[in-house]
């Protein structure tokens, strides 16, 4: 492990609230994943529970009807709304996409980070539903995370997250190349090298955080950059990011713990270097947690797998304070 690495896991551990007594249910992190639909169900259960594994308290799932009742069997831990509908589920009226957006507009002051997009899909609606939720959110101020189909929304209106610095996205190469073009970042002008391609994009998107997953993962506000590059495994199942969502997902929420200084607080770290911390600390735990299941697995190696290294990767990784020690 490098100084480099070492040093970042020595801030992200600082980030990270130890379990007090005066703590009480739900404020060691409100995590929500909005996603989840008839043909996808898997994606928003591990990203899910890679967050609450990572230990937020409260852990949501805000999905259609025929993916929660199938979600639901999954897991009695997560709590699951089946508030979202595909267009085929509703009939037709003056504006679907707010009606829906409502309730969840409704949960965003009682949340500390949402991630949206694991098995979301591109159905029309669902689209236009989380759009309407991106743009509460920023008004709320309400962390993100997008990635998925997520980031197909983001590509045709980037303007929704554009500038917003309590964001971050997690897309693959191909997501990546999407992006890019959609703000007219070409072959020709967009950096070959991982770290200068990826702060180029976040710099073309106003500063939010972007993951350029990969062999290494490059993580940039458009004027920094660090590197996530811990040895992962080399199975390539499907999933895997969904544990990377999620896990972001928790940091974010210590973060808010951390910058509204809920115990002693180590260091001075302001939004901007602990979002970025929380961006890579999440690629670091899924990176290790590849690991950890690649060498029991190997070839058989499916996402759940990771899901069940989370507690392990974090112990490894960032360990537990004394503080919360019995």
């Amino acid at each position: 492990m490098s100084p480099a690495t070492k040093e970042l896991l020595q801030k992200v551990r600082m980030m990270v609230p130890p379990m007090l007594e005066k703590f009480h249910k739900g404020q060691l992190g409100r995590v929500a994943v909005i996603g989840g639909s008839e043909n996808y169900t898997g994606a928003p259960y591990f990203s899910a529970m890679a967050s609450a594994r990572l230990g937020a308290d409260l852990s949501h799932v805000i999905c259609t009807p025929p993916a929660a009742n199938v979600i639901k069997t999954y897991s009695p831990n997560l709590m699951v709304h089946p508030i979202m509908r595909e267009t085929n589920e509703v009939p037709a009226s003056h504006d679907p996409a707010t009606e829906l957006a409502s309730p969840i507009i409704e949960m965003l002051h009682n949340l500390h980070a949402v991630v949206i997009g694991p098995g979301l899909g591109r159905d029309k609606l669902m689209q236009a539903t989380v759009a309407a939720v991106i743009k509460a959110a920023r008004k709320k101020s309400v962390p993100l995370v997008l990635d998925a189909d997520a980031l197909w929304l983001i590509q045709s209106q980037p303007e929704l997250i554009r500038g917003y610095k309590e964001c971050v996205l997690t897309p693959n190469v191909v997501e990546f190349g999407r992006l890019a073009k959609s703000v007219g970042l070409d072959e020709e002008n967009l950096p070959d090298s991982g770290e200068e391609g990826c702060k180029k994009l976040a710099k073309e998107l106003g500063g939010v955080v972007v993951v350029r997953k990969g062999a290494v993962d490059w993580i940039s506000d458009g004027e920094k950059a660090i590197v996530g590059e811990g040895q992962g495994g080399r199975k390539r199942s499907g999933g895997q990011g969904d544990t990377l969502t999620g896990s972001i997902g928790t940091l974010l929420a210590y973060r808010s713990l951390y910058l509204e200084k809920q115990w002693d607080v180590e260091g001075n770290m302001d939004k901007a270097e602990t979002l970025m911390l929380a961006a890579w600390g999440g690629s670091a735990i899924t990176r290790e947690c590849s690991r950890l299941a690649f060498q029991k697995h190997g070839r058989s190696l499916q996402a759940s797998d990771l899901t069940e290294e989370v507690p392990v990767a974090f112990e490894t990784l960032i360990g537990e304070k004394e503080e919360s020690k019995l």
